[in-house]
């Protein structure tokens, strides 16, 4: 298996170091992947994690010319059904997701148990997410996710707080309120490394799936 990463900022350092740990080949990264060489590009999964405008202008690239595709970028949700379809137009794998951190897609779970045994019982949700300064998009792509779950399982949308502070890796907690009671739900992440570790692992289920898939439904 050979692996390209589009975009070598902080998270491109980190996934390379797993994969290099994994003893996947890293064939290098690019910061403009649509330059890669389409011969090259057919042997690779594509890891991309750069900005919402870079993966807009190139999901076609990816999608037409390598073996599949590992996206964590995110601010790109209001196309994402148009993405999706290309990607399986073009019959390249994706997998994707707002967050790969395994405990990030653990708490979408709880947060749809908690809210659906809840729902009707007179709750208020709030979400609350902390990223550091660098972060482009709020509120974050795993907050609106988180929202969406709440807004289905509880049948109440829940209010969204971004605050963006220093160098913090992020932290997105869910509290549901009533005039009685308080549930808070916290997932906080200690550094980037776990991010990482979900994303490699979908590269490893690449060799075997096919489609286009979000990396929560594949857990």
């Amino acid at each position: 298996m050979k692996v390209l990463i589009s975009g070598y900022g902080k998270m491109g350092r980190i996934i390379e170091k797993e994969l290099l740990s994994c003893n996947v080949e890293f064939v290098g990264s690019s910061e403009d992947v649509c330059s890669t060489d389409p011969a090259l590009a057919r042997e690779c999964v594509c890891v991309d994690f750069t900005t919402p405008e870079a993966f807009r202008q190139n999901y076609r690239f990816i999608a037409e010319h390598f073996k599949a595709a590992v996206v964590g970028t995110t601010g790109w949700d209001d196309i994402r059904s148009q993405v999706t379809d290309y990607f399986a137009s073009k019959g390249t794998t994706l997998i994707y997701a707002s967050n790969f951190s395994l405990g990030v897609n653990a708490l979408y779970a709880a947060a749809q148990k908690v809210s659906s045994m809840l729902k009707g019982a007179g709750y208020n949700a709030l979400i609350e997410e902390t990223h550091h300064i660098h972060k482009l998009d709020a509120p974050s792509g795993t907050a609106k996710v988180l929202g969406g779950i709440v807004e289905e399982s509880l049948g109440e949308v829940p209010q969204i707080k971004s605050f963006r502070e220093g160098e913090v890796p992020g932290i997105h907690a869910l509290t549901l309120t009533s005039s009685w009671d308080k549930l808070t739900l916290t997932h906080e992440a200690f550094s980037r490394e776990g991010l990482a570790k979900g994303a490699v692992a979908a590269v490893f289920m690449t060799e075997s799936i096919k489609g286009v898939h979000n990396f929560g439904d594949l857990l």
